[in-house]
């Protein structure tokens, strides 16, 4: 599958042993009833396996909320072949969960140019995360909002709106 995405510094690998345990525990926390200690920062995104068809779970940042649209926007810090970026490919309807409140939403997937612009609203807002998260993903930023647009313009972005109805 062809991308818009120029090709960016190789994705970190992903977390093995005690690091995944610790990067699933919110999905844990989700399960317990937990979720609201996450506010709206992060959400349960419910994507179904490609492959598999099963049911499966990942927690991820909210970069943005536009409340009025209904839409957040997500990053996929480890590039376009996470499992959920693909299996959101695959079925782009599905239910997010955030707090307690469930929501249907449909994915849409961002050119780089609205990566770009994404992650230029993101970073004045929340600057040391983003220059922690630009080091995580190996992109060399200077500080300048023009270093940040150019490391959105390489991180897959998927924009989440939506739907009518309850999940």
């Amino acid at each position: 599958m062809a991308s818009d995405r120029p090709a960016g510094p190789a994705r970190p690998q992903l977390p093995r042993g005690w690091r995944r345990l610790l990067a699933r525990l919110p999905i844990a926390l989700y399960r317990a009833g937990l979720g609201p200690l996450f506010g709206g920062r992060l959400l349960l995104l419910h994507h179904v396996g490609r492959n598999s068809g099963l049911d499966r779970r990942v927690v991820l940042e909210v970069v943005a909320y536009d409340r009025e649209r209904g839409s957040r926007p997500l990053a996929s810090g480890f590039g376009p072949q996470s499992a959920w970026y693909q299996n959101l490919r695959r079925t782009p309807t599905t239910t997010v969960q955030v707090g307690r409140r469930r929501h249907r939403v449909t994915a849409h997937f961002l050119s780089a140019d609205e990566g770009g612009e994404v992650m230029a609203r993101y970073t004045p807002r929340h600057p040391r995360t983003a220059r922690r998260l630009c080091a995580f993903m190996g992109f060399d930023v200077d500080g300048s909002m023009a270093s940040y647009r150019d490391a959105g313009r390489h991180i897959p972005f998927v924009r989440l709106d939506s739907s009518p109805g309850r999940g």
